[in-house]
């Protein structure tokens, strides 16, 4: 079978998911990858690939493409690229699209273009034989140019250290993001999952057509959309009965006054045209599981509370006896007591381990101090393999880990199950003080910056300063 060299573009945005989301696509869509260069952190993958088709419906379900481009040349020098393309425009490559209309687009990777070099670069290809008329709006074939200036922005070489000039194959699924965007979404709350990345966490656990996913920390369900998205059958619980409900506060600051008026999941998931993909969403404690022992789900998404903006609790009571003190209430409002960020990622584990298909996929957020993580920390199961361990940064000290299990074996009595993830707590208590601290730092540096501006300018006036 013969088979073509593809160039996926990326944007340079969550480096560490790209691979295992291209992997797990793939998968999903069983298209055979071979990597023409291993994988790295540069803005693209080198691949073959048998078809045309197979390339479009790849980049269709990324959401860290940007776009899929049929590689016509790949130079180290700019003149080596154009000395490449004229050779193969002898030997009749733009043949086939030498009448219809086109445009190039001319990016370059860590450094910038003004209007006129831009235009100047697309001018230097007019030796290409082309016939049809330039459409910058709907092109019947879209041409792409790339210089790669390396990954430093803070040396930036005089010339590019790699060209690419290829066709453009496809476009990414990078339209959804845009699409399922938190400022138009209907129901949204504290702790709403950006729309990238649920759609990310729904790529890397090969959502696919038919598959029952279960979200156990729900919230306003942003991964259910997401996995709805990609046909999956959604479920969710929580333990918060007013967000599921609609009742909580409003987060938009524009409507904090006014009451959530027909606001629900449901409500977004009929916004998005994907409540046929919707089951429903269970006020439940994930602490206290409820399911039938042959409830088995395709893939499990979660992000669960880590005691910053949502508190970590259960269902539980600090007294030797629990007291109901709002008697006479339409609605029980049960005790809770304190979670633990190490309890939730096991109970999470084990319940997966029961309820979860033979190699289906487990996917959980962790918070970590970037300073004080390493890899001993994370969770372990002997029914689980790790998969993937993605790394999304917050602040110049805290990140937040994205783990990808898949399911390898069928649970038994002899499994093991273990974490050292520092508690919701003590995240919560250095996330705090370490904030308290580098607001302090700021404001010494501020003043020290004002107190040496003011001896420059009464050294140039000859005044003492004290």
């Amino acid at each position: 079978m013969k088979r073509f060299q593809y160039l996926l573009w990326f944007a340079h945005e969550h480096v560490s998911f790209r691979l295992h989301e291209i992997e797990a696509i793939a998968s999903v869509l069983k298209i055979p990858i071979k990597w023409i260069e291993p994988p790295s952190d540069k803005p693209w993958y080198l691949v073959e690939l048998p078809s045309e088709e197979a390339v479009q419906k790849l980049s269709a379900r990324s959401v860290t493409m940007r776009r899929a481009i049929h590689l016509w040349a790949d130079e180290p020098t700019v003149p080596r690229l154009h000395a490449s393309l004229k050779e193969k425009c002898l030997n009749g490559l733009l043949e086939p699209y030498k009448l219809k209309s086109f445009k190039v687009d001319v990016d370059l990777f860590c450094n910038s273009q003004t209007q006129e070099e831009k235009l100047e670069r697309i001018e230097s290809f007019s030796y290409m034989p082309f016939q049809g008329h330039v459409d910058l709006m709907n092109p019947d074939v879209t041409f792409q140019y790339i210089e790669y200036y390396g990954l430093d922005p803070k040396i930036v070489p005089a010339n590019p250290t790699r060209t690419f000039f290829g066709r453009v194959v496809s476009e990414s699924g990078r339209q959804l993001i845009h699409e399922l965007s938190l400022k138009r979404r209907k129901f949204i709350g504290n702790t709403s999952m950006d729309p990238q990345l649920s759609l990310l966490m729904a790529n890397l656990g090969k959502v696919s057509n038919g598959d029952l996913v279960l979200d156990p920390f729900v919230g306003s369900g942003s991964l259910l959309v997401a996995a709805a998205k990609f046909g999956g059958h959604v479920i969710g619980t929580d333990i918060d009965f007013l967000m599921l409900h609609g009742r909580t506060r409003p987060t938009r600051k524009q409507t904090r006054h006014i009451a959530r008026k027909d606001e629900s999941i449901e409500a977004n998931m009929v916004q998005y045209s994907c409540v046929d993909k919707y089951i429903d969403v269970i006020v439940a404690d994930s602490a206290i599981p409820f399911w039938r022992s042959d409830v088995e789900f395709d893939c499990i998404l979660a992000d669960p509370p880590y005691g910053i903006r949502e508190p970590t609790e259960r269902i539980g009571s600090k007294e030797s006896l629990p007291i109901i003190k709002k008697e006479g209430s339409s609605v029980h409002f049960p005790s809770k007591i304190e979670y633990g960020l190490n309890e939730i990622i096991k109970d999470l584990m084990w319940f997966s381990s029961k309820h979860l298909k033979l190699h289906g996929r487990l996917l959980f957020w962790v918070p970590v101090f970037r300073q004080d993580y390493n890899d001993a920390q994370i969770a372990r199961h002997s029914c689980f393999q790790l998969i993937g361990n993605c790394e999304q940064v917050l602040t110049t000290f805290t990140a937040r880990r994205l783990l990808v299990f898949e399911k390898i074996k069928m649970p038994q009595d002899t499994d093991e199950c273990s974490s050292a993830i520092p508690t919701s707590s003590t995240f919560r208590e250095k996330y705090f003080t370490h904030g308290d601290e580098n607001r302090l730092t700021r404001k010494q540096k501020k003043a020290e910056a004002a107190k040496n501006k003011e001896i420059w300018f009464a050294k140039l006036n000859n005044v003492n300063v004290k």
